[in-house]
């Protein structure tokens, strides 16, 4: 049974999340030629205050217009 894990940082829609979701389950199935019914994906939302790139709150970059 495949798990798959992602962290990314909050600010996505609840489509945007469903079809992240549904796109690594489709990438696993096809990869490694798991059943669909035993892939399980989990995605954790960090705040972007507690999210760091180069010593900087993902945050600060957002309102910067940095990515």
């Amino acid at each position: 049974m495949p798990l798959i894990q992602v962290t990314l940082a909050k600010g996505r829609s609840p489509e945007q999340l469903r079809a992240l979701g549904e796109a690594l389950t489709t990438a696993a199935e096809e990869a490694v030629g798991a059943k669909r019914e035993s892939i399980r994906v989990v995605l954790t939302e960090c705040e972007p205050e507690l999210w760091f790139a180069g010593g900087e709150s993902l945050a600060d970059l957002r309102a910067r217009g940095a990515r």
